[in-house]
């Protein structure tokens, strides 16, 4: 078998997208902007706000700067891309993209985990939440899931930029995919499916059964607070983030699972674009629409601002 050596990597973005290319340029740019804004209004507010210096908001924090990393290092070449009419990616520009996406995605994937287990703490044992939560603690389990992110995308990368290509360098997806790679790949891919079944274990089965059981355990220690009002409170502090980790695991799976089949897809392209761009842009919205904190939060920040505004006109 004859293999070739590939320099760069033809991007097929999206299919039939001719007669409607200025529509889907206004929604990749809408979605970018919105989601951008929101996340950085949330890191914003949570580095300006004292009192949202608690290890959840923390948390949080992380959460909100890697769905803003996720999101520019896929749309904004995207958009170059269908502005310029050159669906072309150099095979370095590639390995980066993936590098910088492994790392991302594996990082979102541990926060979550720490999230669930910081609500756990908070509900099932709140006495000891500053000692099991303690400023130390929480930047150990931060710097942690970063160095496990950036290790693990270093191994995924490594592995798939030594993959080889037959006949063809057409991508069938909108940025660097390692499934849209494995599909035109007919060489060295051994090594690197062991890496991503290996994944798929440490790093998305258990995490997110690590989540569940958080949960499971938080629901049985609500359900037995006599307190109405007691359990509607302990339920929202928990709601936004369960919702967030049933929407990420269900679409990153849904993705991964699809067949690499003509018949599907356009439900792969469509699950592709609600995990990389849709779920970062509604993540700080789903925290913040019932968020207390994050409301009383931004009314701070914009009364402060009102304030001294009214202060820098009287003495004008």
């Amino acid at each position: 078998m004859n293999y070739t050596e590939v320099k760069e990597f033809r991007v097929l973005l999206f299919s039939n997208i001719n007669g409607c290319k200025s529509p889907i340029i206004f929604a990749f740019c809408f979605i970018y902007l919105v989601g951008v804004l929101m996340n950085l209004t949330i890191f914003t507010l949570i580095c300006a706000d004292s009192h949202l210096h608690t290890p959840m908001y923390l948390f949080l924090c992380n959460l909100s700067f890697v769905d803003i990393c996720y999101t520019t290092v896929t749309i904004p070449k995207l958009l170059a891309m269908l502005l310029s009419g050159h669906n072309t990616m150099l095979f370095t520009q590639c390995t980066i993209q993936m590098f910088i996406l492994f790392m991302l995605a594996t990082t979102e994937a541990l926060l979550l985990l720490i999230m669930a287990y910081d609500r756990y703490v908070a509900i099932c044992n709140p006495l000891r939440y500053h000692q099991l939560l303690s400023k130390k603690m929480c930047f150990l389990f931060i710097s942690l899931a970063w160095l496990c992110g950036s290790l693990n995308s270093s191994q995924l990368t490594i592995s798939a930029a030594k993959m080889s290509y037959c006949n063809s360098n057409t991508i069938h997806s909108f940025y660097c995919d390692i499934k849209a790679l494995k599909n035109i790949a007919c060489g060295g891919m051994e090594i690197l499916q062991s890496i991503i079944y290996i994944n798929a274990v440490f790093l998305g089965l258990l995490p997110f059964l690590g989540s569940l059981t958080s949960y499971t355990k938080i629901v049985k220690i609500v359900l037995s607070i006599n307190s109405s009002e007691g359990r509607r409170k302990a339920f929202s502090t928990c709601s936004s983030h369960l919702t967030v980790i049933i929407i990420f695991y269900w679409t990153g799976t849904t993705v991964f699972m699809i067949p690499p089949s003509k018949q599907y897809c356009v439900l792969e392209q469509v699950f592709t674009v609600l995990y990389t761009t849709i779920i970062p842009m509604l993540n700080p919205l789903i925290y913040s629409l019932k968020n207390k904190d994050v409301k009383c939060a931004m009314g701070r920040l914009l009364g402060m601002k009102t304030v001294q505004k009214f202060h820098s006109h009287i003495q004008s």
